[in-house]
C-alpha cells in the first residue's frame, strides 16, 4: 500500500506539468490533477491494485479530464471581458515562500511554456492541443494518444501535425539568444521607465502588437494595441498616470519579462516575444486573479 501511495503521489508533478500546458491555467492544471487523484481514490482498493500501470492510468485520466475542461474553457472565455492570456509564471526561485513546497516546483519552464507558445495552443481545438501536447510535448505514441482521445492513432497523428503546423506558423524562431533577450529587456525597462518614446519605438518591431488581459476586474486596452509606436505612446501614458510605478527584470515563463508594481503590489507582469532584435509581442496580464504566484 504504502509502494502504490508513493508511486501514485510521485506522478503529480508529471501530471501538472502537462495539464498547465493543456489549460495555461495553473489553477486550472491544479484542479485537473485533484480531480484525478479523487477519481483514483474513488477506486476500491481491488480496483486499484488491478490496475498495471498506474502512472498511465493518471495520465489517462488527466488528459481526459483537460479535454473536458478544454470545451467548457471556450464558453467561459468567449464571455472574458477583454483579450484571455494564459496565466504567467516566475521562475521557481522567485515564488513567495521559496521553492520547495510550491505548485510552481512542479512545473518545467522550458520553450513548452513560454507565452508565444503557449499563446498558440490557445487557437487549436480541444482535440488539437491534447494531441500536439501528449505526442510533441511529452512524447506519447500516437497509439497511447488513440487510446486517450478515443481516435485512431492515423487521426491522432492528423490533429498532431496541426498543431504543429500553427506553432511553426505562430512561434517564430527566436532570433536572439536569451542573455541578448535580456538585454533588450532592460533596454526596454529603461526607455518605459523614462517614458523616452523615441527609445521604445526603436525597440519594437514596428508591426508589434500588445496584448493586455485585465478580465475585466481592472482597467486595462480591450483590445490589442497595434504598431510599435502605438505600443510606445500607450505605455509612456500608463507610465504617466502611474507615478511611483516600479518596474523589476523577472523570468516569466522561462523567458525574460517585466514586472509592473504599484503601490506595494503586482499591477502587471508583463511576456515578450522577440524576433529580428526587436520586441514583436507584449502579453501583459493584469488580472489580479492570474497574479497570485507573483505576489
Amino acid at each position: 500500500m504504502t509502494t502504490e501511495v508513493s508511486a501514485v503521489a510521485g506522478e503529480r508533478r508529471h501530471l501538472t506539468n502537462l495539464a498547465y500546458r493543456m489549460l495555461g491555467s495553473l489553477a486550472e492544471a491544479e484542479d485537473a490533477v485533484q480531480e484525478t487523484y479523487a477519481r483514483w481514490y474513488a477506486r476500491s482498493p481491488r480496483q486499484r491494485a488491478a490496475v498495471e500501470n498506474p502512472a498511465a492510468w493518471l495520465t489517462t485520466v488527466a488528459s481526459r479530464v483537460c479535454l473536458d475542461q478544454l470545451g467548457s474553457a471556450r464558453a467561459r472565455r468567449e464571455r472574458y471581458v477583454g483579450a484571455w492570456i494564459p496565466e504567467p509564471l516566475p521562475d521557481r526561485t522567485e515564488w513567495p515562500g521559496g521553492d520547495v513546497a510550491d505548485p510552481a516546483d512542479r512545473i518545467t519552464l522550458d520553450e513548452s511554456v513560454s507565452m508565444a507558445f503557449l499563446v498558440v495552443l490557445e487557437s487549436m481545438t480541444p482535440a488539437e492541443r491534447v494531441a500536439f501536447v501528449l505526442h510533441d510535448v511529452f512524447k506519447y505514441a500516437f497509439a497511447e494518444v488513440a487510446e486517450i482521445l478515443g481516435r485512431t492513432p492515423a487521426a491522432c497523428r492528423q490533429l498532431a501535425s496541426s498543431g504543429r503546423g500553427r506553432i511553426r506558423r505562430g512561434v517564430p524562431d527566436a532570433a536572439t539568444e536569451h542573455a541578448r533577450q535580456a538585454v533588450l529587456v532592460r533596454d526596454f525597462k529603461q526607455a518605459w521607465e523614462a517614458k523616452d518614446i523615441k527609445a521604445l519605438v526603436g525597440l519594437l518591431d514596428p508591426a508589434a502588437t500588445m496584448t493586455a488581459d485585465g478580465g475585466g476586474v481592472v482597467s486595462t486596452a480591450l483590445r490589442p494595441v497595434e504598431g510599435g509606436e502605438e505600443i510606445a505612446r500607450y505605455l509612456a501614458f500608463f507610465a504617466e498616470k502611474a507615478p511611483g510605478l516600479t518596474l523589476l527584470e523577472r523570468t516569466v515563463n522561462g523567458a525574460p519579462g517585466l514586472v509592473a508594481r504599484f503601490a506595494g503590489a503586482t499591477a502587471t507582469v508583463a511576456a515578450f516575444g522577440f524576433a529580428g532584435g526587436r520586441v514583436t509581442h507584449i502579453w501583459a496580464v493584469r488580472n489580479p486573479e492570474k497574479l497570485g504566484a507573483w505576489a
